[in-house]
């Protein structure tokens, strides 16, 4: 290739070709040897396959059922860049989802359906969406078909997660070495076969990445930039803060705390008590972490019982009984 000059797009000589190893060696045990060397997991969902046999004789699920996972994986990426998008350890989360080989592809879009109604609890615009039906020249040699699904990030469109239909391949690998029947018994009937496979990958630091660049917002409020998360509530890691107007007011730090307490029993963990700087400066640092809502009470709230409620996304104040929080 060298001798026809030929360049890589970004105009670079090409090297001599090389073998590369995805996957990452490492020896067990305390010396090395050739009988210690083991393999970092490239995937979640072999484990899940070692164990089909122990979750269907354990609790014999009708079919089609799945069964999730979710932990680190790690490849040899051969150039390590752009964030979370190109790294050698990562999280994934795995379904592999057992199916009648007939029914393989009502599975498939019903996932697929599923997935997107997932994605968009995340906050993510559907029209940031998209799916790429993988030809069968760049699918993994076991899938029959995938749908990668991409998302436009900041840098560009990137993948988000894939679904792969990888046919009975796993479990009649696992079969032909180990010499057990991999197979699935219909309830009730003599049927039996080797279930087939559908399979949403996703990757968590990406899904994540995906919903952090969609939720961060900027915006002016009394003449300076303000920067806050727009997260779906059920996603905000703090639903309440809670602040006295005046952290130097016994009567309203008192009630303040009760309100937060009450909250607390509610909500648990996601409730935070801020007492910290003038009101305003409050107000942003909520704003910061994308909580939906700021209780403040003030010295109205001890005659009358309610207090004021500040709203993330559009700033607006109003008054709130306590009881109704």
């Amino acid at each position: 290739m060298n001798n026809k000059k030929k360049k890589s797009p970004d105009g670079n000589p090409l090297s001599k070709s090389r073998t590369f190893n995805m996957m990452f060696k490492t020896s067990v045990g305390a010396t090395e040897s050739e009988d210690s060397v083991a393999y970092l997991r490239p995937e979640t969902a072999q484990g899940i396959f070692t164990n089909f046999k122990n979750v269907v004789d354990s609790f014999y699920p009708d079919l089609p059922f799945g069964i999730a996972q979710q932990g680190k994986a790690f490849r040899n990426e051969i150039a390590p860049r752009d964030f979370v998008f190109r790294s050698r350890e990562f999280e994934q989360m795995e379904i592999e989802y057992f199916v009648n080989p007939e029914n393989w592809q009502e599975a498939f879009d019903e996932l697929l359906k599923s997935t997107h109604e997932f994605l968009e609890a995340l906050g993510l615009n559907p029209k940031n969406i998209h799916e790429l039906d993988v030809p069968a020249e760049d699918r993994a040699h076991y899938s029959k078909k995938t749908i990668d699904i991409e998302y436009d990030f900041p840098i560009g469109k990137e993948e988000l997660m894939g679904i792969a239909y990888r046919t009975d391949f796993d479990l009649m690998n696992i079969q032909r070495v180990s010499g057990k029947s991999m197979e699935y018994t219909i309830k009730g009937t003599n049927e039996k076969f080797v279930p087939h496979v559908i399979e949403p990958s996703f990757g968590v630091e990406r899904a994540l990445m995906a919903v952090l660049s969609s939720a961060y917002r900027e915006d002016e409020q009394n003449g300076s930039k303000r920067v806050y998360l727009a997260l779906p509530e059920h996603l905000a890691p703090v639903k309440f803060a809670v602040s006295p107007l005046l952290k130097n007011k016994p009567e309203l730090v008192e009630k303040a705390r009760e309100i937060y307490a009450n909250l607390s029993k509610k909500n648990p963990g996601r409730v935070m008590w801020d007492d910290n700087g003038n009101i305003g400066k409050r107000y942003r640092r909520q704003d910061e972490i994308g909580t939906p809502h700021c209780v403040v009470v003030d010295f109205q709230t001890l005659e009358d019982d309610t207090v004021t409620v500040r709203e993330r996304d559009t700033t607006e104040q109003r008054r709130v009984k306590v009881e109704e929080l």
